[in-house]
């Protein structure tokens, strides 16, 4: 009996320590798998000119909308939308017969007052007629002239010629159709290769970094694959009331490329003004939002991370251009960033 009490409370004995010895491993396994292995990558700086990309449509630096000065009925429409002019090359004329009738009147009432000039100045000359009856005979010739000049003056732009060798773009009317003075008939737009241009809208930190000159690269969907050239040939010197954007203009060089008013364009400009920024793998950005994101970077115990946050300014590859953060930091985590939490442990397995 003593002997079976003897070997009950050996294997008691023995099956405690078995159990302490699992809940040690236990333990272990848990610690280990609490600490993150982690890479880090290097912090660096550089030099750029951030570009700036916005888009616009194709249009061509001399436009004209051509009008008549006087309203009237439309006589003539010699050409139609899509069709290539020439300068000076007749478009459209209005229907004279109203328009002549006062040329001829304001021709009548300058004889006239004339006439009556001539008389009163016989008059004068003999001390019939006072010297305020020949003053005003002279205006009256005066005004009847000036009459007949703004009729004959009407008279010759009751046609539309074209201003600029181009494409005709848009035809607002027809023969027949009655026209309000001013109001739009033709769009035409100059052809030539070296009149084309996509205007823009930027923000204005990016119009502040913006010159003339700057270069540009555009990219057209009508065309893809195929890069332009361009440079920033004008610079609005104020916003528009509406989108609050300031305009910029680039001047395009087509080459042999065929270009049409309103084709869709992707302008990157190239500011001259450049900046310094922060470098970092892609891989080292976390929850990131826009120009906003965090990356981690280990504490000084070199045992535990922090994060932090930073500004994107823009992607270069499989770098990141930091446009604020990391001042003063060497290294970031890469590998292993998605498993982190502040309260995280970590283990540097850099190769």
């Amino acid at each position: 009996m003593k002997a079976l009490s003897i070997l009950l409370s050996f294997a008691l004995l023995v099956a405690l320590w078995g159990c302490g010895s699992k809940a040690e491993q236990a333990t272990t396994q848990a610690a280990d798998e609490a600490v993150v292995p982690v890479k880090l990558a290097p912090v660096s700086r550089v030099v750029r000119a951030e570009p700036v990309v916005a888009s616009g449509l194709i249009s061509s630096a001399q436009e004209a909308r051509l009008s008549f000065k006087v309203g009237g009925i439309i006589n003539q429409m010699l050409v139609e939308e899509g069709q290539s002019v020439r300068k000076g090359q007749l478009l459209a004329t209005l229907d004279l017969t109203e328009i002549n009738a006062q040329v001829s009147q304001a021709q009548l009432a300058n004889e006239k007052a004339e006439r009556d000039l001539n008389r009163v100045k016989s008059l004068y000359a003999d001390t019939a007629a006072t010297l305020e009856q020949f003053q005003n005979a002279t205006t009256g010739t005066n005004v009847a002239k000036q009459n007949l000049a703004i009729a004959q003056f009407n008279r010759s732009y009751a046609q539309i010629h074209s201003t600029v060798d181009g494409t005709v773009t848009r035809k607002v009317a027809n023969a027949g159709e009655f026209i309000s003075p001013g109001a739009s008939v033709y769009l035409i737009s100059s052809n030539r290769q070296s009149d084309w241009v996509v205007r823009v809208g930027v923000s204005d930190k990016d119009w502040a970094r913006l010159r003339l000159g700057n270069r540009a690269s555009v990219s057209l969907e009508a065309y893809p694959g195929q890069t332009f050239t361009g440079t920033v040939s004008e610079l609005a010197q104020a916003a528009d009331p509406v989108n609050k954007l300031y305009e910029v203009e680039v001047r395009i060089n087509p080459g042999a490329t065929r270009l049409a008013p309103g084709l869709f364009a992707k302008v990157t400009l190239v500011p001259a003004q450049s900046r310094t920024y922060t470098l970092v793998p892609v891989e080292a950005i976390v929850e990131g939002n826009g120009k906003e994101g965090f990356v981690y970077v280990l504490a000084d115990d070199r045992k535990h991370v922090r994060k932090t946050p930073i500004q994107i300014g823009f992607l270069d590859g499989n770098k990141v251009l930091l446009s604020s953060g990391l001042a003063s930091v060497k290294d970031v985590v890469t590998a292993g960033s998605a498993y982190l939490t502040e309260a995280s442990s970590v283990v540097v397995k850099n190769e």
